[in-house]
């Protein structure tokens, strides 16, 4: 008698360890293509865009947990991009498009078999990478005033994937060369201005939406180029 007494003032303790059922709360960090975290991207995003997943999981226990990550592009789930068996997932984002993200979680103790998420109720997280942007000025003023100083890629580029770019003179000699977004040409060559006149802009780039930028275009260098006595004119313009 005393035994069941016993056991019977277990049993609320019994109840309260169920109630508190393993789970998970599934996250992101995002680093984007300016090198910036953040865990919201609602709305379109620039490629290359890196991606951190974690499961979270709560109340685990004695349970034994397994993970499983998969993703698709949006409005194809029978084609699965990635399908991975791990608490943690790390993604690169190089394609444009909508994607979902989901993740699905088995804990099991004996016969007790507890799965996220329940039957088709899938959640998933989403992203969405734009298309892809690139364009270059036809011209520039380096003479130091601050304006239009360097010869690089227009503000609102986006979801370039793959990127090289170099200047060349008259005769072909190459100048400079770069392979960053962010990255431009100062109008020098070995440490000195070149003479104002028209050089040679080569750009070969690939974007998130597969398109292929092979820019062959001439640039102006206007060191004598004066903004205010223009009229406030833009020199990339003409």
């Amino acid at each position: 008698m005393r035994l069941i007494c016993f056991l019977l003032g277990l049993w609320p303790l019994f109840l309260g360890a169920q109630d508190e059922l393993p789970t998970v709360n599934p996250s992101a960090v995002y680093t984007t293509a300016d090198g910036e975290e953040t865990t919201d991207v609602s709305g379109s995003t620039d490629a290359p865009l890196k991606a951190h997943f974690f499961a979270n999981p709560e109340n685990v226990g004695a349970y034994d947990a397994r993970y499983e990550w998969k993703i698709w592009e949006e409005g194809d789930k029978e084609n699965i991009i990635v399908h991975r068996f791990e608490e943690e997932l790390e993604y690169t984002f190089n394609k444009s498009g909508a994607f979902c993200i989901q993740l699905y979680a088995t804990f099991v103790l004996g016969n007790d078999t507890i799965s996220y998420p329940g039957e088709g109720e899938d959640n998933p997280l989403r992203v969405a990478i734009s298309e892809s942007k690139l364009e270059f000025p036809n011209a520039f003023t380096p003479n130091g005033d601050g304006y239009n100083d360097v010869l690089k890629a227009k503000d609102g580029y986006q979801s370039i994937v793959k990127f090289e770019a170099a200047v060349f003179n008259r005769w072909g000699t190459k100048l400079y060369s770069w392979n960053r977004l962010d990255g431009g040409w100062d109008g020098k060559m070995n440490g000195k201005t070149v003479r104002d006149g028209v050089y040679f802009l080569v750009v070969n780039a690939k974007g998130a939406d597969g398109r292929k930028y092979n820019l062959r275009k001439t640039i102006s260098v206007l060191t004598g180029y004066n903004k205010e006595a223009s009229g406030g004119g833009d020199a990339a313009d003409e």
